[in-house]
């Protein structure tokens, strides 16, 4: 083996969070050293919570084994980048583990019933879980957890008087549907909104959480960038339907968290309304707003496809009724938001 061989076998694993390869993000390390059949290099990372890191240096092993060398034994070192002039507070959520976005394109592709679900199904897999619905001009958390009338208290934590999220179903709530009138539309400036949005992140008593997802309103806008820059994104969930019009709107959402100031990890696309199946024929699938057009987009930008769900009648109905369907352990719907959490815990490990 000789150096090179390595470069180019690298070449052949790209990094999910801006789907090009490790040579082109500049994340080899001039660090290579073979002795035989044994190998070492360091990846650099931007962070020490990068979420693809360890999927990465597995494909970068198998990489080096299938176009250098077969039995080379491989030993890969993780470095990180320093950091330098960084928007973000200094861990304004430090008991936070993992914060994920949900995010959309375009409005009405699911985004909130992806995020509720998936929060549930986080929670009945032990995970503690904190979600805030951060659509300001259009919360529907409450009504999807049933707690439309709920108030929150405030409580102190440490000298600080802090928001006491509202718990149900084993998740942490915090929505701004809580503190205005549910009937009157919710029309704020931008510069007002993204500062009540801070708020219910930095002002609130969210503990320790596993898992803190954030329902991020529709589209690219101001409230995304104060997210971004008010805390550490571990990464973001895209949500999409399978019709073109909404995948057109998902590449801009992808393209806005991979922008090189923003810098977030896309870890994965739902695709939503993946086909319809009726009640009455369970086998059957109608591919009402297309087919696997999210399968397509996430190949395409080489991200992880995290699931297809169909669209079913219990799905709405429970969202509507304030019983989200991953409260069903088994259900058959509920199966398909317990295997996307899977996938998310899977790669933050």
């Amino acid at each position: 083996m000789y150096p090179q061989q390595i470069i180019d076998a690298l070449r052949h694993v790209r990094y999910p969070g801006n789907g090009k390869d490790l040579i082109e993000s500049g994340m080899l390390e001039d660090d290579i050293r073979i002795s035989g059949l044994q190998v070492s290099f360091s990846l650099i990372f931007d962070k020490e919570n990068d979420p693809f890191m360890r999927s990465v240096i597995k494909a970068s092993e198998a990489a080096v084994r299938t176009y250098a060398e077969p039995n080379a034994a491989v030993n890969i070192h993780a470095k990180f980048r320093k950091q330098t002039a960084p928007l973000i507070e200094d861990k304004p959520l430090p008991g936070v583990k993992h914060i994920v976005a949900i995010s959309s394109g375009k409005g009405g592709v699911g985004k909130s019933t992806v995020a509720a679900n998936l929060a549930i199904a986080l929670a009945q897999q032990g995970k503690q879980v904190g979600l805030l619905d951060a659509d300001i001009h259009g919360p529907s958390q409450p009504k999807m957890f049933q707690v439309e009338d709920a108030r929150p208290m405030m409580t102190v934590v440490d000298g600080r008087e802090l928001i006491a999220p509202i718990v149900q179903y084993g998740v942490k709530l915090l929505s701004i549907g809580f503190f205005v009138d549910p009937g009157n539309a919710v029309i704020w400036r931008g510069g007002l909104a993204s500062n009540a949005v801070k708020r219910l992140v930095t002002d609130a008593d969210w503990g320790e959480l596993d898992y803190l997802l954030i329902d991020l309103p529709p589209g690219t806008s101001d409230i995304h960038l104060t997210i971004v820059q008010t805390i550490a994104l571990s990464g973001a969930v895209i949500v999409t339907t399978p019709q073109p019009v909404a995948l057109a709107d998902a590449r801009k959402g992808i393209d806005m968290f991979r922008n090189e100031k923003v810098g977030v990890p896309v870890l994965g696309i739902v695709e939503n309304m993946a086909w319809f199946t009726p009640k009455e024929l369970p086998q059957n699938r109608y591919y009402i707003f297309g087919k696997d057009g999210g399968k397509a987009l996430a190949e395409e930008i080489h991200v992880p496809l995290l699931g297809q769900i169909p669209l079913v009648q219990s799905i709405r109905e429970g969202c509507d009724e304030g019983l989200p369907i991953a409260l069903q352990a088994g259900h058959p719907a509920a199966v398909f938001f317990d295997e996307i959490a899977q996938r998310i815990v899977q790669d933050e490990r």
